[in-house]
């Protein structure tokens, strides 16, 4: 049985097939720039979170994790 998104039901926010590769690269680079930038700023706890959203949306985006690595 796959994965039905995070909604209740066959309506879920997965249910169309997941997020787009146009948005996991918008969200990749997005916390690329923030943990730069938080970084910079010496705010590691932000920066470390920032760059577990960048290791996240990389393996999502590369076939690491989630539907397409199964």
């Amino acid at each position: 049985m796959g994965w039905a998104g995070w909604g209740a039901g066959p309506s879920g926010a997965g249910a169309a097939g997941g997020p787009s590769r146009g948005f996991l690269w918008l969200a990749l680079l997005g916390s690329l720039a923030v943990g730069v930038v938080t970084a910079a700023d010496r705010r590691w706890p932000a920066a470390l979170a920032a760059g577990a959203g960048v290791v996240y949306f990389a393996l999502r985006l590369f076939g690491g994790f989630g539907r397409r690595s199964q």
